[in-house]
């Protein structure tokens, strides 16, 4: 397809005298036509369609921006390449909603399926493929009607191999990463299976490899009538983001989808609410960032960039972008605890440090530092603490403020030791903050103090309170 390569220079030649960019290789140019191709329909048009001026790879490239919340230019930047080199599911993507389903009444007309496991992969033992198809296959039986019977010989409804390369569905897979599997639609033949990649490494939990859990409840989504959601926290977005099979409960939008095809799970216990034993965990849902009442759990800068944390989740903002990214914290650090106290960016050591209960996770950019997690007295705290509300690195000084209930330490980097004098009440230092802080950080020699829905604009030196502000003022949410 040559009109490929020449369309995206001459967007690529606009764009570098808008802002500098990564320089695009060829490489990266083939790569991004193959997965336009693949998962976005790119076709070569001619024609009408060339003489209205509306570029075929423009129009493909911006539908696949806005799908993954990228800001959307229509030309290929870094933050594009680097999403189409991520592991993923190999069915296309293309619907621009939340959960979806393949449509035209693609679903299963009976609630009990049988499935077939065909072969299995030498990465794993036979008992643990097992029980990873299992328990991917309860995943949407827990919400639905939809149970699920085992048999050994003959044609199930959902027929399940591991294969390389070409493997007899006219779907070849990819070699090493890139695509990890796909899975078809509900219909009579092939419809239902599922294939997974074997020149990949699956594992039963470790995030060493791909958990074939996740690889694979993904995968039955689409064999039981979904396709695929640009809700980034959804178990159907497209990209493989490593969870701990132990702890995982499908998202809210994916319990939505599955439950427009099949409809609720319902308990034959007469009264299931009321027994003890029953703990039915709540489906979590992505945060919202133009929510007026989201109270964030932490806000950090790294390496120029903003990042602002909520459950599992963050936004990453660029500072000229008009939108910012959100990801689940477990895909760029799969380390890291969810749900974090705090977080602040060390100038000093060029880290990133994760605070959560007594404990302190430590990463380079996005990789773990060794011997971390480690204990809040690595600061100096005293064992008295129990947790971090906040934290920020104070540029000028050089300290690190750790606040910590209606009190705040400041931590010298460079002597590795807590300064004397501390702690001190927060409202002594920050006037007007009358309730507890809940994240905190510094931008363009402001201290942004956040405390409920709410974010305070200071001015250290001089101790001035400018704003009051939102917390979504940096999220640039439109309501705001």
């Amino acid at each position: 397809m040559r009109s490929f390569s020449a369309c995206v220079l001459l967007s690529l030649a606009v764009a570098v005298y808008c802002a500098p960019q990564p320089e695009i290789t060829l490489q990266d140019e083939n790569l991004a036509e193959s997965y336009l191709k693949k998962f976005f329909n790119l076709t070569e048009e001619k024609g009408p369609t060339s003489r209205r001026g509306i570029n075929p790879v423009t129009k493909k490239l911006s539908e696949m921006q806005r799908f993954f919340g990228l800001q959307i230019t229509g030309t290929l930047d870094a933050d594009t390449v680097a999403m189409m080199k991520k592991p993923r599911c190999g069915v296309p993507d293309g619907n621009l909603a939340r959960f979806s389903t393949f449509g035209r009444d693609l679903k299963w007309e009976r609630n009990s399926l049988t499935y077939r496991i065909e072969n299995y992969t030498p990465d794993m033992s036979r008992s643990e493929v097992d029980g990873s198809i299992e328990k991917a296959l309860q995943v949407w039986a827990k919400v639905t009607p939809l149970r699920f019977t085992r048999i050994y010989s003959g044609t199930a409804d959902i027929m399940i191999s591991f294969g390389r390369q070409a493997h007899g569905d006219y779907y070849p897979f990819d070699g090493r990463d890139g695509t990890l599997a796909h899975a078809f639609a509900p219909s009579s033949g092939i419809g239902g299976d599922a294939h997974f990649d074997e020149d990949e490494t699956f594992t039963f939990r470790s995030n060493s490899g791909y958990v074939l859990f996740m690889v694979a409840a993904h995968e039955f989504g689409h064999s039981l009538g979904l396709s695929h959601s640009d809700d980034p926290g959804a178990l159907m977005y497209p990209t493989y983001t490593y969870r701990n099979p132990e702890t995982f409960v499908l998202p809210k939008d994916d319990v939505n989808g599955i439950q427009s095809l099949y409809g609720q799970y319902q308990s034959s216990c007469p009264n299931p609410d009321k027994d003890p034993s029953v703990v039915v965990p709540l489906p979590p849902s992505t945060p919202d960032a133009c929510d007026s009442t989201m109270v964030l759990d932490a806000v950090t800068t790294l390496r120029g960039e903003m990042f602002f944390f909520k459950d599992s989740f963050f936004w990453r903002s660029l500072p000229n972008s008009r939108t910012p990214q959100q990801s689940l914290i477990t895909s760029f650090w799969p380390t890291a605890p969810v749900n974090i106290d705090a977080a602040f960016e060390s100038r000093h050591s060029d880290k990133i440090y994760f605070f959560k209960g007594r404990r302190v996770w430590a990463f380079s950019g996005y990789t773990p530092k060794r011997g971390y997690p480690k204990k809040l007295t690595t600061f100096g705290l005293p064992r008295s603490v129990r947790k971090i509300d906040a934290a920020l690195n104070d540029v000028q000084s050089g300290k690190i403020l750790l606040f910590s209930g209606d009190y705040y330490y400041s931590y010298d980097e460079a002597r590795r030791a807590m300064d004397q004098g501390y702690p001190k009440r927060v409202d002594q230092t920050f006037f007007g903050l009358n309730s507890k802080v809940t994240a905190a950080f510094q931008y363009r020699s402001f201290t942004y103090i956040y405390s409920g829905p709410y974010m305070f604009e200071y001015d250290l030196r001089s101790g001035r309170l400018y704003r009051v502000l939102r917390n979504a003022y940096f999220l640039r949410c439109t309501n705001f």
